[in-house]
């Protein structure tokens, strides 16, 4: 019975919400960032570039760089930087929302009444639909306000108004405003007034503005960011004790500072060559892998001159990668080169390339590529580019093509940079000129080595023009070389003779010893010429 009495109880429905028509006026919205009263909002239209502009950026037919509005904290003031707003798309509505007050009656207690004994009432009302609204999400740019009796701010008045007397009567002055007080230097504290011609030490002027205008954009960052500065754990406070005048300064000192593990290096000039490695390195001898340590000892007694690529081409990708990434693998192993035709090659301890002259087949060859774009990949493309399981057979292609990077042989291009050792190339033309003792020194030379400077060029010229063509498509044969060679005599000579100054310590480069790129441009551009040539006279 409770269950039948309880179930013929039926809740009470409430009547439906009456429908009502939206009113087809449009409206749009600005959301200030400001505190906005009625009567200052002449002076926020006025901060938005007055109401042309913002009419404009409302407009429906207009272009895109128009929807927007820039806020000026100092419409008046040319050099303060806006902040930009933009106006987007919004389904908002309009409301009217009426407050009435009405006496309260006696008895009355409604906990909507105000301390005056008086009852509000509201009313709202839909007064029309907001389809756009001007949003200003950025923050403010650094402000810097300069001089404004400064002549070139009065000239950027003059041209933000069109004043064209003003304009007209400006001239670029050299020196400071006519009507500004001359500036007489401030006399160094630690030399006598005398010797300066004066009688009595000057008093300093106070410091003068500088005359600097603010660019269009300090900063391009326009969204707030977290920067959770963090102080670093590693740093301590030092105190030190000035024992003179018992002062005590405090700084920070980072405990674990990096320590360099680079590879000893010397000059070409240096009389003794390096016969151990860095006392900084032989302390972080317990930090490496002692298997590639003895693989790399092998190879530098098995060839005693490596460039890093050559070297690195020895060992797999993953071994290569820990030497590099090691930093004391290399520094014990061997030293390097800072000038010299050896330069940037690793040589092995105790061995001096200058004193024996079969070095002369270590000696590195580099000219500089300028087409050739320098860029590391990014990690997204290194991830796209990892190997799959079907893939196996294109890598170790690539795998082969790496360990063979360092060999130039006249038909194969591996790589687009220019930097090979003597003995890694295996062109026959330049082979048999690379070994051939008719074109060697009795002592070893700075700049070409073991070789005679004639003997250098003509390798290097051979070697720039194959490695070029092989770029363009198409290998060189030796007679385009050997005509090659013919034709560009007097280049390598007006070569030679250019390089007869000897060179200051430091002051090397890569390419050192190469013709520069408008006489090897020329070279190539003469042979091309004569191969046409020829080709044009043997139809006939």
């Amino acid at each position: 019975m409770e269950n039948e009495s309880s179930s013929s109880e039926l809740p009470s429905i409430s009547p439906p919400a009456p429908e009502r028509t939206l009113p087809q006026h449009s409206f749009y919205s600005v959301e200030y960032p400001g505190y906005v009263e009625p009567a200052s909002v002449p002076t926020a239209i006025n901060t938005l570039g007055g109401q042309s502009s913002v009419d404009r950026a409302f407009r429906r037919t207009g272009v895109k760089s128009d929807a927007l509005l820039e806020l000026s904290l100092r419409p008046g003031n040319p050099f303060s930087h806006p902040i930009p707003g933009d106006v987007v798309g919004a389904n908002n509505l309009l409301l009217k929302v009426v407050k009435r007050k009405r006496k309260r009656g006696e008895g009355s207690s409604s906990t909507s009444s105000s301390g005056d004994g008086a009852v509000g009432e509201y009313t709202a009302e839909v007064v029309g639909i907001m389809a756009k609204t001007a949003r200003f999400r950025s923050m403010a740019d650094f402000q810097y306000f300069p001089d404004m009796n400064d002549p070139v701010a009065k000239l950027r008045m003059a041209m933000n108004k069109m004043d064209v007397e003003a304009l007209c009567s400006y001239s670029m002055a050299h020196g400071p405003p006519a009507d500004s007080t001359p500036i007489i230097p401030e006399p160094d504290s630690n030399l006598d007034p005398q010797l300066l011609g004066m009688s009595q030490p000057v008093a300093p002027l106070p410091p003068k503005g500088l005359r600097l205008f603010p660019p269009p954009l300090f900063s391009r960052q326009t969204i707030p960011q977290g920067y959770n500065f963090k102080a670093n754990t590693a740093s301590m406070i030092s105190t030190t004790v000035d024992e003179e005048t018992g002062e005590e300064r405090k700084r920070l000192i980072n405990r674990m500072r990096w320590k360099g593990y680079g590879p000893a290096s010397i000059m070409f000039s240096d009389t003794h060559v390096p016969d151990k490695p860095p006392q900084a390195v032989e302390g972080g001898r317990n930090q490496i892998n002692e298997a590639i340590l003895a693989k790399l000892e092998a190879l530098f007694k098995e060839r005693p001159i490596w460039t890093r690529m050559s070297l690195f081409n020895q060992f797999s990708a993953a071994e290569a990668r820990d030497i590099l990434n090691s930093k004391l693998l290399l520094p014990l192993c061997c030293y390097v080169f800072q000038d010299g035709p050896w330069r940037d090659t690793l040589v092995r301890f105790s061995y001096d390339p200058r004193k024996d002259p079969s070095s002369r087949f270590y000696q590195r060859l580099y000219f500089r590529n300028a087409n050739h774009p320098i860029s590391r990949p990014s990690v997204t493309a290194r991830r796209h580019d990892r190997p799959s399981t079907s893939e196996s057979l294109r890598t170790q292609e690539k795998d082969t093509e790496r360990r063979n990077s360092h060999i130039f042989d006249g038909q194969t291009l591996t790589k687009e940079t220019a930097a090979f050792q003597l003995c890694d190339i295996v062109d026959p033309m330049l082979k048999e000129m690379i070994e051939d003792p008719g074109g060697l020194r009795e002592t070893c030379n700075e700049r070409d080595g073991w070789y005679t400077t004639h003997t250098f060029e003509q390798i290097k010229a051979v070697l720039r023009h194959k490695f070029f063509s092989l770029l363009e498509g198409h290998p060189a044969t030796d007679e385009d070389c050997r005509a090659l060679l013919l034709a560009g005599e007097g280049s390598i000579k007006a070569a030679i003779a250019n390089r007869s100054s000897k060179l200051r310590a430091g002051k090397h480069n890569m390419a050192k010893g190469a013709l520069r790129p408008e006489d090897a441009a020329a070279m190539r551009l003469r042979a091309t010429l004569d191969r046409n040539v020829k080709s044009f006279q043997s139809p006939r």
